[in-house]
């Protein structure tokens, strides 16, 4: 079976199977039309098992010279990576190169005016918060990680339901304006973040009127609005003596 036979079995799988919105199938179907024209240059006569990190690492490095946003090119990994972990479960791949890969960090949508020492104080900060099982300060790490990992809008991870999440493959999907769907990779440490709180979110919320579907609810179980999740990092800030947000 050729390269692009298996990639048109994978992209209906996505659509048929997973309910993949057609326009993250589009978009994927580009990002591997590319990866398999890098791999026809660089490697001739090449099966997916031929191909190595340094062969995904110089991908995404051709993805950035051409000029493509980090956001671009983290979706074209999360492609390759979703791709290659079908094709482990349905043709025998013995493995799935570009598990470990990683792209740029994108921008994050954190305020502004923080500074490295001030976003690293942030962190820790919510991090001593979260130590124990306490709901609030646990939710709140999630909250930040998820944040600085993706650089999601607001509106987005509010939005953000449960089954959106897939924390075995360290990916989202992401409902932007229009209704648009990607899907975009999550790092390790929101990863570990997320599993933490979801750990507690059903105990600590586990009443009548609990909005099963939202992945950030408050104490009452209801779904956190933007101006909820405003003060939330709101407060992260003044605990770390930063004042004010833009």
């Amino acid at each position: 079976m050729s390269q692009r036979t298996e990639i048109t079995e994978y992209l209906t799988h996505l659509q048929k199977e997973r309910d993949v919105s057609p326009h993250t199938v589009k978009a994927y179907a580009r990002d591997l039309a590319a990866f398999t024209q890098f791999c026809n240059r660089h490697y001739g006569d090449w099966t997916w098992a031929t191909v190595d990190r340094l062969g995904i690492r110089g991908f995404l490095g051709e993805l950035q010279r051409r000029g493509l946003s980090r956001r671009s090119a983290a979706r074209a990994l999360s492609a390759v990576r979703s791709l290659y972990r079908y094709l482990q479960e349905h043709h025998d791949i013995p493995n799935n190169i570009a598990r470990a890969a990683k792209v740029a960090r994108l921008e994050k949508r954190l305020p502004t005016y923080l500074d490295q020492q001030q976003t690293g104080r942030l962190f820790e900060w919510a991090e001593s918060k979260a130590g124990g099982d306490d709901f609030g300060p646990t939710r709140n790490l999630a909250i930040l990680e998820l944040f600085y990992s993706t650089g999601i809008r607001l509106s987005e991870l509010c939005a953000m339901n449960l089954d959106d999440l897939d924390l075995l493959s360290d990916q989202a999907k992401v409902r932007g304006k229009g209704r648009k769907e990607r899907i975009v990779p999550v790092g390790s440490r929101a990863v570990l973040a997320l599993r933490r709180y979801l750990n507690l979110r059903e105990s600590a919320v586990a009443r009548p009127k609990t909005d099963r579907r939202a992945v950030f609810v408050s104490r009452s179980g209801k779904r956190l609005a933007p101006r909820g999740i405003q003060r939330i990092v709101h407060g992260m800030l003044e605990g770390i003596g930063v004042d004010g947000l833009r």
